[in-house]
């Protein structure tokens, strides 16, 4: 079953994220498990809180990526340029869709 993760996040360095997230994409291409599908949200209302929407093929590849020492690094540098504390939802996909 596909899994998806949401973090919440507030920052006023997106660009530096960008850029650490574009450096760890290309340290970590072609390894299995990690997310297939990102998806990057701004807050109409608050343009400094964002949702990053990650899919994965399955919880259990989620988890293995989550406990990946480079996920751990990666977080902990994505963690400094955030403001305050990001929230995670853990979310079984149960049904997904073209609408077109």
């Amino acid at each position: 079953m596909k899994f998806v993760q949401i973090i919440g996040f507030e920052t006023e360095r997106l660009e530096e994220m960008e850029q650490q997230l574009q450096e760890f994409a290309q340290r970590n291409a072609g390894k299995a498990g990690g997310p297939t599908h990102r998806m990057l949200l701004k807050d109409r209302d608050n343009p400094r809180r964002y949702l990053a929407v990650l899919e994965f093929d399955s919880y259990d590849d989620a988890m293995r990526n989550s406990e990946d020492p480079e996920t751990t690094k990666l977080a902990e540098q994505l963690g400094a340029l955030s403001i305050g504390e990001r929230t995670y939802t853990n979310c079984d996909v149960l049904d997904m869709r073209e609408l077109k």
